[in-house]
């Protein structure tokens, strides 16, 4: 019975013996697993989706409209020159005669004055040859007119005895004011009139531009010749011939921004946000002036700029033709025209060629101006 009841146990080499530890071991892991899950680190997720999202936005941060053409701006050198010009100018008409004070606009230096007038001429004598002759002549002057450059006065003083430098100043102000006024008075008509033709089209677009056609035909200097000689034989006051001349320059000159405001416009009047508008019933005056013209403000500023140029020069034209801005006020082409009298031309260059340099600065200062607008303002420009 012993021997039937003995259970006798299959024999288990090595080998098998490792096989079935490592089932062991490898058995118990799961078990283990189940018993404990993992929990995955939401936090620690959140925190590199974060400094992901951040890196991110470094890299790809969206610019506004005005700051991308501040950008494309001030990257151009000539722009960067432009604005220093105009803003030394500026300095220099504004704040010039606040500081420098001791000679006003209008100031004679009275006192008295000895000044030598040298003539240098051939005579012949009497044995039919030839003597140089060096002729000295001393004239005392109760005004110091046409003195050379000193302490007292910079760049010396002009035929009247007035400070040159001074008046360089007080020039520049009324050269300044004349072509902002001009330049802003002539866009406010050319928004009107191109507005009101490029928005309702028709009838309408074709009498106003007519009327364009009308004074682009027109010759604007020679109509500013007679213009400016018809208002100085009115015998008016010197500040009410200026205003009278930014008038006139004014009537001339607002046909071109008006066709490119109704060029504009025909193109805007399309767009799918001027019909919702329509939709919505806003005004006419509504769509023309809050939804159509400030789209078109970044061609106008463009071409602002670049007209403030050419007012300046209209206005130191007509100055040096003795129809413009009128003695004894100062202005810069008024200063250039001293250099019709021989003498001075030759001899005192200080009396004109500073108001020369002063238009060529301010001439060239708006239309690096204004080209480096343009060139910002173009959405075809490189990034």
């Amino acid at each position: 019975m012993k021997e039937k009841d003995k259970i006798i146990a299959p024999s288990v080499d090595e080998g098998e013996k490792k096989d079935l530890a490592v089932t062991a071991e490898t058995s118990e892991e799961p078990t283990d697993a189940l018993k404990e899950p993992i929990v995955p680190n939401a936090e620690a997720d959140t925190e590199k989706e974060e400094r992901e999202l951040g890196v991110a936005e470094e890299t790809y941060k969206e610019m506004s409209p005005m700051r991308l053409v501040l950008r494309r701006f001030f990257r151009s050198k000539l722009s960067i020159v432009g604005i220093v010009m105009i803003a030394a100018l500026i300095v220099f008409s504004v704040l010039g005669p606040v500081i420098f004070n001791r000679w006003g606009e209008e100031t004679v230096d009275e006192g008295v004055y000895i000044s030598e007038d040298v003539n240098y001429y051939e005579q012949a004598d009497g044995n039919g040859g030839k003597v140089n002759v060096t002729e000295v002549v001393e004239m005392e002057d109760g005004i110091n007119r046409l003195a050379d450059p000193s302490g007292d006065h910079w760049l010396g003083t002009d035929e009247k005895g007035m400070d040159v430098f001074v008046r360089l100043m007080y020039g520049g102000r009324i050269s300044l004011l004349i072509g902002f006024i001009v330049v802003i008075l002539e866009t406010i008509l050319g928004i009107i009139i191109g507005g009101l033709a490029g928005y309702f089209g028709g009838w309408v677009d074709n009498v106003l531009m007519r009327i364009v056609d009308v004074f682009n035909c027109i010759p604007t200097l020679p109509i500013l010749f007679i213009a400016s000689a018809a208002i100085n034989s009115w015998g008016l006051s010197e500040d009410v011939n200026i205003y009278l001349l930014m008038l006139f320059i004014t009537l001339f000159s607002w046909s071109g921004t008006a066709r490119l405001v109704r060029g504009q416009i025909l193109s805007l009047r399309e767009q799918e946000y001027i019909t919702a508008t329509e939709v919505m019933g806003f005004s006419t005056g509504r769509r023309i002036f809050k939804h159509l013209i400030p789209n078109v403000m970044p061609q106008l500023i463009v071409s602002m700029t670049l007209g403030l140029g050419s007012v300046i020069l209209y206005e130191s034209t007509l100055s040096y033709l003795g129809i413009g801005v009128q003695p004894p006020k100062a202005a810069w082409g008024s200063m250039i025209a001293l250099a019709n009298r021989p003498e001075i031309l030759n001899y005192h260059v200080n009396v004109w060629l500073p108001a020369g340099l002063l238009i060529v600065i301010a001439v060239l200062g708006f239309n690096f101006i204004g080209d480096g607008l343009r060139d910002a303002m173009d959405p075809k420009a490189r990034k």
